[in-house]
């Protein structure tokens, strides 16, 4: 590699282990010469040829709850039936491990890479796949860089069909109770929720918008709280998780609200806890399990030599109508 870039082999192991002290016109000359800069999704070496040991290191820097559970149980599932295994790293000592995917070349029992809604920066993932080494982002937290795979639910179309339900149940006052702004997933949510309102002349207000670093059901109540305080309180409020919507529910169990009597609520994911509330939760349903399960198969077939022709792959949402959505107040 040296020789054919002409620069020292000193610099070269520089660009290729990370290094941050490398000029970016140099760091370019290297990784176009290994093939990097993404031409196509990064193969195994020697595709067809087994690693004498058929591991897949996956990555789920967060506490597995029914959300990131699911996934991880499809994930390692999957792995079982193509004949390879899991090296699972999740939990609070996973959010901790910040260059991990720097080293995952040197792992000789790993064979490629499943990353679950991976917290580094888009830069850490382009070196990995400048570097060939195969891997699959699962739910990915920014929209993915060039010719990396990735698989993801369908945000904007399950947001859009959500916001059509409550329209054509007479909501035009929607409250969004939303996670960060800089997720994919909650970008391409406003854009669904946003489509309907529109289509029957309503711009949302900006001040009916809440938004959290960590979406749980105490963050869920306490913004659901403070919309419900307005003057012009929501008719309804659309949460980015399920969870959220729960901590929604509490808010207007506090308040005196009926729902869906006097208020709305409609959550996100349909995880368990949708339908141990009353009334039990309209929602959107997530295929997490397939989410999982397709990143394998993507996997594998990267792992098999195989070029891929669609990379950043959407798997339908599906609108669960329950008891906690009814007509807009002025509607009845």
């Amino acid at each position: 590699m040296a020789a054919q870039t002409g620069l020292s082999i000193a610099t070269v192991s520089r660009v290729l282990n990370g290094r941050a002290n490398v000029a970016a016109e140099t760091r370019d000359r290297v990784l176009q010469a290994v093939g990097g800069l993404g031409k196509r999704a990064p193969r195994r070496r020697g595709a067809g040829v087994p690693k004498a040991d058929n591991g897949v290191y996956v990555r789920c820097p967060y506490v597995l709850t029914d959300y990131f559970g699911l996934i991880v149980s499809a994930v390692t599932e999957a792995l079982d039936v193509q004949g390879m295994h899991a090296i699972v790293d999740a939990g609070e000592s996973a959010w901790k491990r910040t260059d991990v995917l720097l080293t995952l070349t040197a792992w000789p029992q790993v064979t490629g890479a499943i990353l679950i809604l991976p917290p580094e920066p888009e830069e850490d993932l382009e070196r990995l796949r400048d570097r060939g080494f195969p891997f699959v982002v699962v739910d990915p937290r920014t929209a993915p860089p060039r010719n990396i795979a990735a698989v993801s639910a369908a945000n904007f179309a399950g947001a859009r069909r959500l916001m059509a339900h409550l329209v054509e149940l007479g909501h035009r006052q929607v409250g969004v109770l939303g996670g960060p702004l800089s997720w994919m997933a909650m970008s391409d949510r406003m854009a669904g929720y946003t489509a309907p309102l529109v289509g029957v002349g309503v711009f949302p207000p900006p001040e009916l918008l809440r938004t959290v670093t960590d979406p749980t059901v105490q963050a869920g109540r306490v913004q659901a709280l403070e919309l419900l305080d307005r003057a012009d309180r929501p008719t309804a409020l659309v949460c980015f998780n399920d969870k959220m919507a729960v901590g929604a529910l509490r808010a207007a169990v506090d308040l005196g609200l009926r729902v869906p009597a006097d208020l709305s609520i409609a959550g996100f994911d349909d995880i368990d806890v949708s339908q141990a509330t009353t009334p039990m939760l309209t929602t959107v349903r997530q295929p997490l399990g397939e989410m999982g399960r397709m990143a394998v198969s993507l996997l594998s077939r990267m792992l098999a030599g195989q070029d891929l022709d669609a990379l950043h792959i959407e798997l339908a949402t599906e609108l669960v109508i329950r008891g906690s959505t009814g007509p807009a107040p002025d509607q009845r």
